[in-house]
């Protein structure tokens, strides 16, 4: 019964131990008048010179993230009360010099913009300020409820090497 309860507590603390080292995004939900916003950016996406190169070469570089509303459970697995997919696209135009940028939530087009710079374009796919997601009136008083964001790139070609594998980085709060 000991060596259970010991592997059992390894196991916990391993999976904290991963959870910490996923945090490559930061996350935070605020309720107010009926809604749940999330806030949230990716840090460092435009660190990996692979990235980058494949923007400054014309490539359509899409980041989605895929934003989990859930309730923490007494059991093992926690329930998803809502999801929503927020992606955010950017396309370099090597003659006009311009970054073209889109941002889509649940596949609608909710925005789109010409940049000139790509600092601009990075704070555009990578930083996101009060995205109204969700609808608070499916949470129930007196419970724990928290936001995750999961982040992957797209298109996955095997030309580039990819920072991230999988369900890439993710982020809770």
């Amino acid at each position: 019964m000991r060596r259970r309860t010991i592997a059992i507590a390894a196991l916990l603390l391993a999976a904290a131990t991963l959870v910490g080292a996923e945090q490559a995004i930061q996350v935070t939900p605020l309720v107010r008048d009926g809604h749940v916003y999330v806030s949230f950016e990716l840090s460092d996406a435009f660190e990996n010179e692979e990235i980058r190169a494949a923007i400054q070469s014309g490539l359509r570089i899409t980041f989605v993230y895929d934003v989990d509303l859930r309730r923490s459970a007494a059991a093992w697995v926690d329930r998803t009360i809502d999801s929503a997919t927020v992606s955010a696209g950017v396309q370099y135009d090597n003659l006009a010099r311009r970054y073209h940028v889109t941002l889509h939530t649940d596949g609608r087009l909710e925005d789109s913009k010409t940049l000139d710079r790509e600092e601009q374009a990075r704070r555009w796919v990578t930083e996101f300020d009060r995205l109204n997601l969700f609808r608070s009136d499916r949470l129930e008083q007196h419970s724990e409820y928290y936001v995750r964001v999961r982040a992957r790139t797209t298109p996955r070609n095997t030309a580039f090497v990819w920072p991230w594998q999988g369900t890439d980085v993710a982020g809770l709060a």
